[in-house]
């Protein structure tokens, strides 16, 4: 059962929701008693949704949300502590979470629509990475962040790969080595979040902002999104190289076609998707 069908026979059961407003899928993470930890069932639904997403061309955005006290804790501790009892105390089990977790987060940003966070409360450790690994996010006034895992013995090594690739390396440093929270202004600060908005306007926002991009043209979306990670880790001659041969590709789209001719002529451009 896919999630929009099974949200329709009893979404309050569900760990994972799915609603699309008009062409954006707004996928909301609905486990508040475990403060929407990434638990083995979480990211198995997070993993399925975006399989789905990736492969429907009627969503053009999606904004990822929470209900309850928290966007999300991290990964689901009390179900990693239980496989301590396993022969290999553990060992293959959280070698299988954590391949599902680096997986699903890398789906987020091989995604061919961009991924927009509406983070209402406190995300800490995978939480925090699940922010991080959006393309854009917006944070609620009284949201607040952290890659807290050091408190308990736990370097959130997992969690370093996006932070690290989304904020100053000092700022990443201090965050992973302290774990200690942050408040939305300064994630803002550092360039965790794009903008900080009055405690449960945070969903309006993003929604806002998914708007804006799902009107623009999904075949340039798709390329500009993929080449803006694939640069990063180039060498500057390489990453002028293939930018190039994008641009040259996406010219030769009908969309970029259109677009510079409905400019050309002062209207309104009419996207076909390609």
């Amino acid at each position: 059962m896919n999630a929009r069908a099974a949200a329709a026979v009893a979404p309050s059961s569900l760990i994972l929701l799915r609603e699309d407003v008009g062409r954006i899928a707004v996928l909301t993470l609905n486990h508040p008693q475990s403060l929407n930890s990434l638990s083995e069932a979480m990211l198995e639904a997070l993993s399925d949704a975006l399989t789905a997403i990736a492969h429907d061309e009627h969503v053009r955005a999606v904004v990822l949300a929470a209900n309850g006290a928290a966007f999300s804790a991290g990964h689901d501790l009390k179900e990693l502590n239980r496989r301590r009892s396993d022969e290999d105390r553990g060992r293959a089990y959280f070698k299988h979470i954590f391949a599902m977790c680096s997986t699903m987060m890398q789906q987020i940003v091989t995604l061919p629509q961009p991924v927009i966070a509406a983070v209402q409360a406190t995300a800490t450790a995978a939480g925090c990475q699940l922010v991080a690994s959006c393309d854009l996010a917006v944070a609620s006034r009284t949201a607040k962040f952290a890659t807290s895992g050091i408190n308990f013995g736990l370097f959130c090594s997992t969690p370093m790969v996006a932070l690290s690739r989304n904020v100053a390396r000092k700022d990443a440093a201090e965050m992973l080595l302290t774990g200690e929270m942050i408040t939305a202004e300064r994630a803002q600060e550092i360039g965790l979040v794009n903008s900080v908005v009055a405690a449960g306007r945070e969903k309006e926002e993003a929604l806002k902002l998914a708007k804006v991009i799902a009107a623009k043209s999904a075949p340039a979306i798709k390329l500009g999104k993929e080449a803006f990670y694939r640069q990063l880790e180039m060498t500057l001659r390489e990453a002028y190289e293939y930018t190039s041969h994008v641009m040259v590709e996406n010219l030769l789209t009908y969309d970029a076609e259109e677009g510079i001719n409905a400019f050309i002529e002062k209207r309104e451009p009419k996207w076909e998707d390609r």
